[in-house]
């Protein structure tokens, strides 16, 4: 299994962003220029990662295809082909987006998004976008949200048969998905259902834990600094482990270089104590 995450720190060479990634110990990492890098500049990214035994496990898009807004509906369409061709340039494990939000705020809670018409613009947008790349050596991938789909690994499951391309793989992130107080409460079985009904489609993984309040009404669900929550960590390093050794399982939405270190070494000292070896 690799480890990854977030590199907070500026950087503005491969030397300089290679001496953070060291630091944190990571061995999968997100490639860390965008498409509209120049193309030298993307190379000597790529034969720093090379050089160095590290796995892309990741380009992201984070993009809203679905704004209210035309250009930028237009804008994101665009940076979703090119991040994807960019993905298939550097052999990333998968490019990943959000299907989108039917509002201005490319995130967020809309009564459109989980509507039938959703569901059918976000099989006919991963369709465009896969068919004008044409990937073989990555997957297009979209990470699950509480509120737009693939909400569930059930939808999921749907959208890889309607989809119906070789290239539309899982980026699983069941944090995401867990979204009201059962799937909370019974988290571990839920994990463990999203891996079983996923398994042979998984590329890459968000690794994160929660907490709920205990007191505050209706309901409050945070994702906290690994091993400050409630969702075993141990349980999902080692259902990670069993798809591969090079796997790629990162955590995120830390606050500083300071909270990737700490969060790196609980992953890395819990996959230990799970008997997960973690290159």
């Amino acid at each position: 299994m690799r480890i990854g995450g977030a590199i907070m720190k500026m950087y503005n060479s491969p030397s300089q962003w290679l001496s953070y990634v060291k630091e944190l110990t990571y061995s999968s990492v997100s490639f860390p220029v965008n498409s509209d890098a120049p193309k030298s500049v993307i190379h000597d990214y790529l034969s720093c990662i090379r050089d160095n035994d590290l796995v892309i496990g990741e380009v992201g898009i984070w993009k809203n295809c679905f704004s209210s807004d035309e250009d930028v509906r237009k804008n994101a369409y665009d940076w979703s082909v090119r991040q994807l061709a960019l993905a298939e340039e550097v052999g990333a494990n998968c490019c990943v987006n959000i299907s989108g939000a039917f509002g201005s705020v490319w995130d967020g809670y809309y009564c459109e998004n989980l509507t039938e018409k959703a569901y059918e613009k976000v099989v006919s947008l991963a369709q465009r976008i896969i068919d004008e790349v044409k990937p073989v050596k990555t997957s297009f991938t979209l990470e699950p949200m509480p509120w737009m789909y693939p909400d569930s690994p059930e939808t999921y499951l749907k959208l890889i048969k309607d989809i119906d391309r070789d290239a539309f793989k899982v980026h699983l992130d069941y944090a995401n998905m867990i979204n009201g107080v059962q799937r909370y409460h019974d988290s571990a079985s839920f994990i463990d259902h999203c891996f079983d009904l996923l398994k042979d489609y998984i590329v890459s993984i968000h690794a994160k834990d929660l907490y709920m309040s205990k007191s505050h009404l209706p309901v409050m669900i945070s994702e906290v600094l690994p091993g400050e929550g409630e969702i075993d960590l141990g349980r999902v390093l080692k259902r990670a482990h069993a798809l591969g050794d090079d796997i790629p399982v990162f955590v995120e939405h830390l606050a500083s270089h300071e909270e990737y270190v700490k969060a790196i070494n609980h992953m890395r000292k819990t996959a230990a104590e799970n008997g997960v070896h973690v290159k």
